[in-house]
């Protein structure tokens, strides 16, 4: 059997609100070297039969109780047989109907183990809000996520074998666990900046829902994975950071006034 390039992963629970333009856009792409996954948590809400009559072409449809979003995830890298991993839960989008095709030329040329771009942030009904905050750098290594989420766990696509499975110990922060040990645990992994936008995010995820227990959560992969003097340092550097933005923000409304 053939391996496709790209094995695109949905996790979802209860998500026929959203998933239609998920699979949409899986649908629309104008490459076809992928295979589909969906893990659902046994929804009750008719997502499933959502999937079934979208007409997308579904590989794997896998419906029963999880522990969880990075449970279900780990179900998927462990039926995925594609080169690389692509995460797209369910509201998620990619960004146009050529973005696989784009990136597969780049990929066949390079050959990376991370492969990663920039990020629309979407409101619920898919309406673009603004690009993600944190942009993607030009160079990426592990040493980049020491500023947090550098870049969007969707738009981090990953060969699959350098791939870990996520620790299920971190509810809501696992995605960023995972990113650094991958860069990290590797020895010289090749990331490739694509200089594309690759994904729409709703911003609604369950890190945004969770905030503060993710914050705790990262702070604590930050501690172990570079030192807990160096971390605390860096937070209270964003600290002073979020409150001169705030300052800022303040003045200019001030201003507007």
């Amino acid at each position: 059997m053939d391996t496709p390039l790209f094995s695109i992963i949905t996790v979802c629970y209860n998500a026929a609100g959203c998933i239609g333009r998920t699979l949409a856009s899986v649908r629309e792409q104008l490459f076809g070297d992928y295979e589909y996954i969906i893990i659902d948590g046994a929804s009750t809400d008719g997502t499933t039969d959502i999937v079934t009559r979208s007409g997308v072409k579904c590989d794997r449809l896998v419906c029963e109780p999880d522990n969880g979003i990075y449970d279900a995830m780990n179900k998927g890298i462990g039926l995925a047989r594609g080169e690389y991993l692509i995460f797209l839960n369910a509201g998620d989008t990619l960004f146009a109907d050529d973005t696989l095709s784009k990136a597969a030329g780049m990929l066949k040329a390079g050959n990376p183990d991370v492969f990663y771009g920039d990020t629309a942030i979407v409101d619920d009904g898919g309406n673009f809000i603004a690009m993600r905050r944190l942009r993607p750098p030009k160079r990426l290594s592990s040493a980049s996520f020491r500023m947090g989420m550098t870049v969007c766990h969707q738009a981090f696509w990953v060969k699959r074998s350098v791939a870990p499975l996520y620790d299920l110990a971190f509810k809501y922060s696992a995605d960023y666990d995972w990113c650094v040990r991958i860069l990290k645990r590797n020895p010289s992994p090749v990331c490739m900046n694509s200089g594309l936008t690759l994904v729409n995010y709703l911003q609604e995820g369950t890190t945004t829902k969770h905030h503060r227990a993710s914050l705790k959560e990262r702070f604590d992969i930050m501690c172990r994975e570079y030192g807990t003097a160096a971390t605390v340092v860096l937070h209270l550097w964003f600290a002073v950071r979020n409150a001169a933005s705030k300052g800022s923000a303040m003045l200019l409304r001030r201003k507007a006034v």
